[in-house]
């Protein structure tokens, strides 16, 4: 059957929905189109612990893991519930169903019924199994579960059980490569389509070969003859190679193979060159980079031959990577953002599988020679220059092996500190026309420094608080005695304080033109005290300060008012810490624990984070209002914070998704730092009233922008939304 406000569908194209357990005959649970996907009625079952399991198609299960969430007696689909990989298109979440649970909504990501899930079953658990499997999970809580439960303390012991059951058994990546396979029946899936294409495009692959280790020769073409798509050339050029079997392998294969043409130069050129050679032999559509000793997955060229159907104006296309050794262990996988222009900046984190529109990359002239080592690093830097997003697609699997055994001969391995002085040279070149300043970052990595305006913009920091004046004064001494920058105004919005200290703390103020008190009483409302400080703020840049920040060093503020200021760029975040020197917020990551989550919550600041995301300046989707710097203009453009439906918590996230939605970009750098002791004026959300009025916020922020906390660009669908760690 179908809602009112769904579409109307054939049942017989619905997935099948039963529930089985405790020995019973499995029996049917009725499913209906709603407007924001399939809704499946769980009658009796609330309160129950079950085991839900999506079932894709497994010859077509290519797409992103569907949603599951639970849907209320007032019909408000809730968070979104974490599930873990089974293998062959197989999907399971397990816990105690809500007392209040009337259905079960599942989605894909733009809110419609997955078109390739083919059933869901539901699996009443008994407590032994309950127990068993709590233990192979998190023996510690299961058996703390074990023991309330002994003493009588259900309640108790069903919090330290559905903590145990929820505890993911991802932190390996062996253990995800186990569930992330091609399976027979999905290669079987993927010829059957491949054949079924009209005029599929040719895929040129440029190969330079040095002296690598025959064997890992050998390994790279093999995987080439392995694909899955058929529509590929092989341009590869010997660069005088010394090894005798090294011309010996290549003239075999083009025997064997009329899509392998090889073209042997008299002399050594060097990567650049001998790439360039290979490009000239190049008559597909596109060419893909592969290095002479590396391995491509099965499914690679499938891969991007499905993006470039979608979307043949498509320039660049890249895909996540892993690594490989000489016993042929996959290890040390990178799961990539979308394209970030920001991140590509300090980084060649685009790297592996690279693939380039051929009549783009001949106009920019190929690859550079002098620039060995970062060569393609330089590339990408010109080709992306002013390039359309829209272009540039980014493919979330793993469908390159890097090799990391000795002896593979790369040419990046040899001159470490060549390659870093290329990078900081091609970098230069791009960001000359606007001033900016290149300088060797934490890592070795680029450091990009913008110009300052001059004279430099008033920033208004706008600050609510109410009464520990100890903590708002550190906050005011910091940001007006230890902070380098020449002109700041400070509008404290005083919520209702009450303790003399804090008067004494104005009173000290009182004269300093610098900074304003603005009562604002009744109940604390941080949308509505930050809207008014905008609104009584002089300066064109706004900074939203908390009042428990700390400042550690004096540059940190001119450090965002030169992102703030850039026309394209809407917000811009810090890098915050706890006073035990952990990161408290390293940007923001749509999706985690149903909402949002703080980037490398928890992690040391001396730990570079996830491929250095923690030293580098990169995009993100949101930043926290704790400390956000943005201009005054955009913040009226977008319409300020929701002071009536995210009075405390999410009107940061809410505010960045407008802003994104406006079209800007939002950047957090690592080189403005400072210490939050988090919600210490405020306090935890510890009381009904304000769980309550949290739990009102969770639902406006999932009815206000669900497909967006589904789809973080800059998050990858591969790692957990349980946390923003980066794991599998």
């Amino acid at each position: 059957m179908a809602s009112a406000s769904g579409p109307e569908l054939p049942t017989s194209r619905l997935p099948p929905a039963q529930i089985t357990g405790f020995g019973r005959k499995p029996r049917p649970l009725s499913a209906r189109v709603a407007a924001d996907g399939l809704r499946v009625a769980l009658p009796g079952l609330a309160g129950r612990w079950v085991e839900i399991i999506l079932a894709n198609d497994p010859a077509e299960g290519r797409d992103t893991v569907p949603d599951i969430s639970f849907v209320g007696a007032d019909g408000r689909p809730g968070s979104l519930l974490p599930q873990e990989a089974r293998g062959g298109g197989a999907f399971a979440w397990i816990g105690r169903l809500p007392e209040d649970v009337v259905e079960l909504r599942v989605a894909d990501p733009s809110g419609r019924v997955p078109a390739r899930l083919r059933r869901i079953a539901l699996r009443r658990l008994a407590r032994p199994i309950l127990a068993g499997r709590g233990l192979l999970r998190e023996p510690g809580l299961t058996v703390q579960a074990l023991y309330w439960r002994v003493l009588g303390k259900k309640v108790r012991a069903r919090g330290f059980l559905g903590r145990a059951l929820r505890h993911r058994r991802v932190t390996g990546y062996e253990a995800w490569l186990g569930t992330h396979t091609l399976r027979r029946p999905e290669r079987d899936g993927i010829a059957s389509e491949i054949a079924a294409w009209a005029d599929p495009p040719l895929i040129s692959v440029l190969m330079p070969v040095h002296d690598p280790d025959p064997k890992v020769l050998r390994a790279a073409l093999a995987s080439l003859a392995a694909q899955l798509y058929p529509h590929w050339e092989l341009c590869v050029v010997d660069d005088a190679s010394t090894r005798p079997a090294i011309p010996k392998i290549l003239a075999r294969a083009a025997e064997t193979d009329p899509r392998i043409r090889v073209l042997t130069r008299a002399e050594n050129g060097h990567i650049a060159r001998a790439t360039n050679d290979a490009l000239g032999l190049a008559r597909g559509v596109v060419c893909a980079f592969m290095d002479h000793d590396d391995v491509l997955t099965v499914d690679a060229f499938y891969e991007v031959a499905r993006a470039l159907r979608r979307d043949p104006d498509l320039v660049l296309i890249y895909s996540d990577e892993d690594k490989i050794d000489g016993r042929g262990r996959r290890f040390d996988p990178h799961f990539k953002a979308g394209f970030d222009r920001e991140l590509l900046y300090a980084q060649n984190y685009i790297n592996h599988l690279t693939v380039v529109q051929t009549e783009a990359l001949r106009a920019v002239g190929g690859l550079r020679p002098g620039f060995e080592g970062s060569q393609d690093h330089d590339l990408l830097l010109r080709l992306t220059d002013g390039l359309d997003p829209a272009r540039i697609r980014h493919i979330p699997r793993v469908l390159y092996h890097w090799r990391a055994a000795q002896g593979s001969g790369t040419f990046s391995d040899r001159s470490l500190a060549r390659a870093e002085a290329a990078r900081l040279r091609a970098l230069e070149e791009v960001v000359a026309p606007f001033g900016g300043r290149v300088e060797r970052g934490p890592g070795g990595f680029n450091r990009l420094i913008r110009p300052l305006p001059a004279p430099p913009p008033r920033v208004s920091a706008i600050i609510p608080t109410r009464d520990r004046a100890e903590i708002l004064s550190a906050t005011l001494d910091g940001l007006l005695t230890a902070t380098d920058y020449p002109d700041i105004e400070v509008i404290i919005l005083d919520n209702d304080s009450r303790e003399p200290e804090t008067a004494s703390l104005f009173a000290r103020y009182r004269d300093d033109p610098r900074v304003r008190v603005v009562p604002v009483p009744g109940a604390f409302n941080f949308s509505d005290l930050s809207n008014r400080g905008a609104a009584a703020a002089t300066g064109p840049v706004l900074l939203f300060l908390n009042n428990d920040i700390e400042v550690l060093e004096p540059d940190w503020l001119t450090e965002m008012v030169r992102h703030a200021v850039r026309p394209e760029i809407g917000a811009v975040g810090a890098k915050l810490l706890y006073p035990d020197r952990t990161i408290q917020h390293g940007g923001i990551v749509l999706g985690i624990g149903g909402v949002a989550g703080h980037s490398h919550l928890g992690v040391p600041d001396a730990d570079p984070g996830y491929f250095c995301r923690m030293v580098i300046a990169h995009e993100v989707s949101a930043v926290t209002g704790a400390c956000l710097a943005m201009r005054a203009d955009v913040f009226r453009q977008v319409g300020g914070f929701d002071s009536a439906a995210l009075k405390v918590a999410f009107n940061d996230v809410d505010l960045c998704l407008k802003i994104r939605r406006a079209g800007y970009r939002i950047v957090w750098t690592p080189f403005a730092r400072l210490i939050h002791h988090e919600s210490k004026s405020r306090g935890a959300e510890d009381t009904p009233e304000k769980q309550k009025r949290f739990e009102g916020e969770v639902l406006t922020m999932l009815d206000r922008w669900g497909p967006e906390l589904r789809a973080d660009p800059y998050y990858n669908i591969n790692l957990s939304r349980n946390s923003a760690h980066y794991r599998v």
